[in-house]
C-alpha cells in the first residue's frame, strides 16, 4: 500500500476548504513567525493611542483641560494620521515593511513619551497631531503587509488574531495604567499622568529596534522558509492577485467602492473611539473612583472581545461569509451603547452594557478588512487600504471631541452614547449593501 503523499488534500476543520497537510503545516510555521511580533507591536501602538484617556483622570484637572479640550486633544491625532497615511503605505510598499514599521514604531514611541512634557492646551494639541504623523501608516501597512502572505479565505482569521491587540491593550492597559496613576503618582517630582506617558511609550521604541532586526519584507526574503514552501505561498497569492483590480492612485481615489469602504469603516470606528477614549470616565461616572479599579473594570469588556474576535472571525473563514460577520456584530455594539445609558447609574449592569458594546465594536473590525482586500491588489491595494483607513480614522478625530462637546452641552454621556450607536447600525446596513460576490471568498 502506497504511503500518503503531504500533498494530497485533504478536510482542514475551519479552512473553509480543502488544503493539503503541507500547505497547514506551511502556514501554521509562517503564522508562528509573524503574528506573535505584529500582535506585540500592534499591541504597544494601540496602547500609546489611547493611553490618554487614563491620564484623562488627571491631567485634566492637572492642566486644567475641559471635557471639550480634551476630546479636540485625543482627537486631533487623526488629522496627522489622515495627512500622512496614504503618502506612508505607498512609501512602506515600495522600501518594504522592516524598514517603515520600524521607523514608524520608534518615532511614535518617543513622541509619545515626551508628552509627558505638555503644560498647556496648545502643547497638548500639538503632541498629539505629531505623535499622528508619527503612526501614520502602521495599521494599513500591517493589514497589506499580510496580503502579501496569505489569501483571502485565510486573512480574516489572521487579520483578527492581529487585531486582538486592540482588545489585548484593553486588558493590559487597564490595569497598568491604573496603577502607574496611583503608584508613581509624585514619585521624583512627576505627577502620574507624566510617568504613564513615558513608561508606556518606552515599549515601542523596543519593539520597532526588534521589527528592523526580525521582520522579512516578502515570502522571497524568509530564509526560515524553504524552496517548496516559498513556491507554496506564491502560489497561492499569485492565483488570488490574478483575480483583483490592481488600479492607479487616481482610480483609486475615485472608486466608489473604496469610498463605500470608507464610509463603513468610519462608522464602525466612530464606535470604537468612543468607547476606547471614554470608557475609563463612564466607569468612573458610574460610582467607581479609585484609579487601579477604574484599570481593572476596563479590563473586562476587552478580555471578552477577545473571545468574540476569534470565535466570529473562525466562523466567517470556516463559511467563507463576509457581510453578516461584519454587520451583526456592528448592530450588537450598537446595543450594547444604548443599554448602557440605560443602566448608567447601575455599576454591574452599566459594565455588562460596556461589554457587549466594546465586544460588539471591536469584533467588527478586523473582519470588515476582508471586504477592500478581496478586490485591491498590489500599489492599488496600498493606496486603496491607506484611503479607507485614514478616512475611517477621523472617526477617531470627530468621537472623542463629539462625545466630549455632547457631554459638556448636556452634562451627561447619554447623548454621546446614542450618536455612537447610530453610527454603528449606518455601518451595519452600509455592510449588507456590498455584493456578496464581490467579498465572500
Amino acid at each position: 500500500m502506497a504511503s500518503p503523499n503531504p500533498l494530497d488534500p485533504v478536510a482542514i476543520p475551519g479552512a473553509g476548504a480543502p488544503a493539503s497537510t503541507f500547505e497547514e503545516a506551511t502556514y501554521r510555521k509562517v503564522s508562528w513567525r509573524l503574528l506573535p511580533l505584529l500582535l506585540v507591536c500592534y499591541l504597544v501602538a494601540y496602547l500609546d493611542r489611547v493611553n490618554v484617556g487614563f491620564a484623562k483622570l488627571q491631567m485634566a484637572s492637572a492642566l486644567h483641560l475641559s471635557d471639550a479640550v480634551y476630546g479636540l486633544g485625543a482627537g486631533i491625532f487623526f488629522l496627522g494620521y489622515f495627512l500622512f497615511e496614504i503618502p506612508s503605505n505607498l512609501i512602506l510598499h515600495r522600501v518594504g515593511a522592516r524598514l517603515w514599521i520600524a521607523r514608524i514604531m520608534v518615532s511614535w514611541g518617543v513622541i509619545s513619551a515626551l508628552t509627558m512634557f505638555v503644560t498647556t492646551p496648545t502643547m497638548f494639541y500639538a503632541m498629539r497631531f505629531l505623535l499622528g504623523l508619527a503612526e501614520a501608516g502602521f495599521f494599513p501597512g500591517i493589514i497589506l503587509y499580510l496580503t502579501y502572505w496569505y489569501p483571502a479565505h485565510r486573512r480574516g482569521r489572521m487579520t483578527t488574531w492581529f487585531m486582538t491587540a486592540v482588545a489585548l491593550s484593553g486588558v493590559v492597559g487597564g490595569p497598568v495604567s491604573g496603577y502607574i496613576l496611583k503608584t508613581f503618582d509624585g514619585a521624583h517630582g512627576w505627577q502620574g499622568w507624566q510617568w504613564l506617558f513615558l513608561l508606556e511609550g518606552l515599549p515601542s521604541v523596543i519593539a520597532g529596534i526588534v521589527v528592523f532586526f526580525m521582520l522579512d519584507d516578502r515570502i522571497d526574503n524568509a530564509k526560515w522558509l524553504n524552496t517548496e514552501e516559498k513556491q507554496l505561498l506564491a502560489r497561492n497569492i499569485g492565483a488570488e492577485d490574478a483575480g483583483k483590480e490592481e488600479l492607479p492612485l487616481l482610480a483609486v481615489l475615485a472608486s466608489g467602492r473604496v469610498w463605500l469602504m470608507s464610509f463603513i469603516y468610519l462608522s464602525f470606528v466612530m464606535g470604537l473611539y468612543g468607547v476606547s477614549f471614554w470608557l475609563p470616565t463612564i466607569i468612573k461616572a458610574t460610582g467607581v473612583k479609585d484609579a487601579f479599579s477604574i484599570g481593572l473594570l476596563s479590563a473586562i469588556p476587552f478580555a471578552v472581545a477577545v473571545v468574540a474576535m476569534v470565535l466570529v472571525a473562525r466562523s466567517a473563514d470556516k463559511r467563507r461569509e463576509r457581510r453578516w460577520h461584519v454587520a451583526l456584530p456592528g448592530l450588537a455594539g450598537a446595543l450594547g451603547l444604548v443599554l448602557s445609558v440605560t443602566w448608567a447609574h447601575d455599576t454591574a449592569l452599566a459594565m455588562a452594557a460596556l461589554t457587549l458594546a466594546t465586544a460588539g465594536i471591536i469584533t467588527s473590525l478586523p473582519l470588515f478588512w476582508s471586504l477592500p482586500t478581496a478586490f485591491l491588489a498590489g500599489a492599488g491595494a496600498a493606496a486603496g487600504i491607506a484611503m479607507v483607513n485614514s478616512i475611517g480614522n477621523l472617526a477617531g478625530f470627530l468621537s472623542p471631541y463629539a462625545v466630549g462637546w455632547l457631554k459638556q452641552v448636556t452634562g451627561a454621556n447619554d447623548s454621546g452614547m446614542y450618536m455612537l450607536a447610530a453610527f454603528m447600525v449606518l455601518g451595519a446596513i452600509l455592510a449588507l449593501s456590498v455584493p456578496a460576490r464581490l467579498v465572500n471568498k
